[in-house]
């Protein structure tokens, strides 16, 4: 195998790692380091003709090729796969309101280069993940209750298919293909670059509210109250943290298209006792800074659900879930354009509960036997889907989609890649 690997190598303008090479260790780990990727090589691409050539190769050597710019929902399906990093793919060009980037490029940078332009793409929490990762998951963003999921709004991708043939998909050219890619995520083809919308954005109001967690049942029934009579342009995230020896305390995350929401959050200054308050009018380009996710390389173990309604009953589970290892509980107001099936839109699936909840844990040997059980308790208020961005490791891509919408994504992966040459976080087989 080593010969073998050492005509791949060859083959390569970037840099070709297997075991025991200084760095494969480094580069085979994924930002989410609860994940042990025991890959067969990292490749790191100097540009789309290395994806070309190793596709190439593993389909000539039987082999499967997985992508990842950072491995921000790295699920331990890459295990005996070349990995292609994908992060020096980079550049951003804007042309009127349509945005191209390269698969490196990560939502930080994309905002910045749009800012002093007025506009906006459709990102979500942090600045440092993927903006191609990110939208072929779908995509929930800041802004989603307004223009729906950021995958809807992709004009077209460049790709390397399971044959090593580098082609340009849209909605003319290959309309199956589009259409799996928009929310699918990346088991049809490997994305080198993307183009996609952009939004008018003259004005951003948002910021934190923090208070003491003593306070967490009353901001959680106001964050209810609030969120019942939210117009589409305003976002509105809860989230409570209790870590041992550590923070505790209660947050509220907000953004408003405009520059003044008005009286919309009026009922959370009522309140009283905050610890910390930085709403403001605020740059686009500080749009990663508002939920203060970790941007470092994190061991969190993470668990994903949408919830139909925030009763005292499950107001009672969420306050009474945090006890170590079990440090966390996040909501994100959902409903809006993301509860539509948009007109010519893509694989993601519309999301009918109003609310995505989100559990964080410490690494431990119980962490997600305690997580399920939360879950298990909540079962009469759970909504069957969920954002495919939100699977975890071990999960079902059922999870993420209607049946036929499955059994269309299915069809196009035996149509397009019947050798099972490209496998993504989460293969739809």
């Amino acid at each position: 195998m080593m010969k073998v690997m050492d005509e791949l190598k060859s083959m390569i303008s970037g840099r070709v790692l297997v075991e025991g090479d200084d760095g494969f260790d480094e580069a085979r780990t994924p930002w989410h380091l609860g994940v042990d990727q025991r890959v067969r090589a990292v490749v790191e691409v100097a540009g789309a003709a290395d994806v070309v050539a190793a596709v190439r190769y593993a389909r000539e050597h039987g082999l499967t090729v997985t992508a990842q710019a950072g491995g921000h929902g790295a699920s331990g399906t890459a295990d005996g796969a070349i990995l292609l990093r994908t992060g020096a793919l980079g550049g951003v060009e804007i042309d009127g309101r349509v945005a191209r980037v390269g698969a490196g490029v990560r939502w930080g940078e994309l905002l910045a280069a749009a800012e002093p332009l007025g506009l906006a793409g459709l990102a979500g929490s942090s600045p440092v993940v993927s903006v191609v990762g990110y939208t072929l998951g779908g995509g929930v963003s800041w802004f989603g209750r307004k223009y729906g999921p950021a995958s809807d709004h992709v004009r077209a991708f460049d790709v390397v298919t399971a044959e090593g043939e580098q082609v340009r998909v849209d909605a003319a050219s290959d309309p199956d293909l589009f259409w799996a890619l928009r929310g699918g995520g990346g088991d049809f083809a490997v994305v080198t670059a993307m183009e996609f919308d952009l939004f008018p954005l003259p004005a951003l109001y948002g910021g934190r509210i923090t208070w003491p967690f003593e306070q967490a049942r009353r901001v959680l029934e106001t964050y209810r109250e609030v969120t019942a009579e939210a117009p589409d342009e305003l976002a509105v995230w809860f989230t409570a943290l209790r870590i041992p020896g550590g923070p505790s305390f209660v947050t509220v995350d907000t953004t408003y298209l405009g520059e003044d929401p008005g009286d919309l959050l009026a009922p959370f200054d009522k309140i009283g006792g905050a610890i910390g308050d930085t709403r403001a009018v605020l740059p686009v380009s500080e749009l990663g800074t508002i939920a203060d996710e970790p941007t470092e390389p994190s061991a969190g173990v993470t668990r994903f659900s949408t919830l139909s309604d925030l009763s005292g009953p499950v107001i009672d589970v969420l306050l009474n879930a945090l006890d170590a290892p079990v440090v966390g509980a996040a909501l994100r107001h959902l409903g809006g354009a993301l509860a539509r099936q948009a007109t010519g839109g893509g694989a993601a699936a519309p999301l009918a509960e109003p609310y995505y909840l989100q559990f964080v844990g410490m690494p431990a040997p119980d962490t997600d036997e305690r997580i399920d059980a939360l879950l298990a308790s909540l079962a009469d208020h759970r909504g069957r889907l969920k954002p495919f961005n939100g699977l975890s490791e071990g999960e079902r891509v059922s999870e993420a989609f209607p049946e036929a919408v499955l059994d269309r994504l299915r069809r196009i992966k035996r149509e397009r890649d019947p050798r099972g040459v490209i496998t993504a976080n989460h293969p739809v087989s």
